[in-house]
């Protein structure tokens, strides 16, 4: 059945075992709840494992050790890795579970408590099992066998509230589960699989019937390109949610092509928790110099889309830790599509990422413009959730971002939004990159009479000419739009009829 929720999720890693020095105090063994405590989100998703083993003393998996010996705590080549172990050894030392730690404190919070749980690596199997080290992964019915019964530890012999298959960490973080050539052939073995976890979450436990959530792609054709029949595992009433997601792919995602999705899970009464990506930069992105998080701002925008895309509630992770105010505020606006209806927005065009690319999640930009092409136009699509037009008289201002590679002020280009040209808006140039100013240019359109619609936009650029002797492209590096709200809106200019 239906139901919003607000999920925040953390990876067991990088913003808790890693962090803190043993011995772990309870004060900190409570601190991924707490800091999530007293806002919007009344889910708490964990995750409990990486390939190297689990992240609580499992009786039936392989349990975190990156020593070369049971008795060996030598062996650790990061600093991270040797509190991890400490950390968790150090609770258990206590008579101290470290997942139930978690579990009773979310609990105690008014949280449900999800474990989440990467399918891909090997476990206590021989590793050459794992499709990354040439096995068949979940083509061998002994690895399908030994994550059913993880499953099953987290779901009968923890007080979890239910438990997450995340299906996307492939590539980035996990092996895939099936090689190419064995996804045709186990397709229907995957998604039966699926359906017995549910049964099994569902059934026989001493707290009440447990959840089955699943993350997979956002595009339909990279679930199937992977084994991921979500249709056939939703008609057949093996999920409670979905939360569609590329591992890796961290930059802002505001405009996820998940229609199909809400459309199948909707149709099945399964829930729909989009999750909204944390960083505006990533580390290493082209013509970026440093990693930049998303700001609220950013955040609302893609949350306002969801919500009217007909989301049932959001997820996020990652947020800038530790938690401060802007990240507590962030948590605390997602619950609400109220809260995000007419609030300032920053909405970003998806851009490429590696991660995306490998499970053929396409993204509208970079766009290259080729110097011989004069005339053409080349189409940059974007979803805005505000009624810039009509309902609101609050707005006060629109803006439209161009980041362009490589443009001079003696190129000639057009820009048309929704078929109109901005040549009559006011446009304001500043210089792209802090490092290397002079290779990329920022356009600020103040719109006042072309506005965006409410819905799909359609950006299209010309280039009509460069100057004599230029021949390199241009590259559309970066499309956003900035919506600001006040108390009465703004006054002067006029709309066309």
């Amino acid at each position: 059945m239906r139901r919003r929720r607000t999920i925040y999720f953390n990876d067991a890693r990088h913003y808790y075992l890693f962090v803190f020095e043993p011995p772990m105090r309870l004060e900190e063994a409570h601190r991924p709840v707490d800091e999530c405590a007293g806002t919007a989100v009344d889910t708490f998703v964990y995750g409990v494992a990486r390939d190297e083993g689990l992240f609580y003393p499992s009786k039936v998996g392989k349990v975190f050790k990156y020593g070369t010996h049971e008795s060996d705590v030598k062996g650790f080549n990061l600093a991270a890795y040797w509190r991890l172990w400490h950390n968790m050894q150090g609770l258990i030392d206590r008579g101290l579970d470290p997942l139930t730690v978690l579990i009773d404190r979310a609990h105690e919070k008014g949280m449900e408590f999800i474990a989440s749980l990467r399918l891909g690596g090997p476990g206590n199997l021989d590793a050459g099992i794992s499709v990354a080290e040439g096995g068949r992964g979940f083509a061998e019915k002994a690895l399908r066998e030994h994550k059913f019964e993880i499953l099953r530890e987290l779901a009968h012999d923890y007080a979890t509230d239910g438990i997450e298959l995340d299906l996307s960490a492939p590539p980035g973080g996990s092996a895939p589960l099936l090689r190419e050539e064995d996804v045709s052939a186990h397709t229907d073995v995957l998604t039966q699989w699926v359906c017995a976890v549910s049964e099994m979450v569902r059934t026989g436990r001493d707290q009440a019937k447990g959840i089955v959530g699943a993350r997979v792609y956002p595009t339909e054709q990279a679930n199937l390109n992977a084994g991921y029949d979500v249709r056939a595992m939703l008609a057949a009433g093996a999920l409670d949610y979905v939360t569609p997601m590329v591992y890796g792919h961290h930059t802002m995602d505001v405009d996820m092509p998940m229609d199909w999705l809400i459309g199948a899970a909707h149709e099945a009464d399964v829930s729909v928790y989009p999750m909204i990506q944390p960083n505006y930069t990533a580390e290493g992105g082209e013509g970026r110099d440093h990693h930049r998080y998303a700001t609220p701002a950013m955040m609302r925008a893609a949350a306002a889309n969801y919500w009217e895309a007909g989301a049932d509630g959001m997820a996020t992770w990652f947020l800038p830790w530790p938690l401060q105010d802007a990240g507590r505020r962030i948590l605390g606006e997602l619950g609400d599509p109220d809260l995000v209806r007419e609030a300032d927005k920053h909405y970003v065009v998806r851009r490429y990422s590696k991660a995306a690319e490998h499970v053929g999640y396409a993204a509208p930009l970079p766009v290259e413009i080729p110097f011989n092409d004069p005339g053409t136009r080349y189409p940059i699509p974007f979803t805005l959730a505000d009624d810039l037009e009509g309902a609101t008289s609050r707005v006060c201002q629109v803006r439209l971002r161009i980041r362009v590679r490589d443009l001079v002020a003696q190129d000639r280009i057009t820009f048309f939004l929704n078929g109109r040209t901005l040549a009559g808006e006011a446009c304001l140039r500043s210089f792209g990159a802090p490092v290397v100013p002079y290779e990329f240019v920022w356009l600020d359109f103040h719109l006042r009479t072309v506005l965006p619609h409410k819905g799909k936009n359609l950006l299209e650029i010309v280039l009509d000419g460069r100057p004599e002797g230029l021949i390199s492209p241009l590259t559309i590096q970066d499309v956003e739009v900035i919506v600001t709200y006040g108390a009465y809106g703004s006054t002067g200019g006029n709309k066309e009829e």
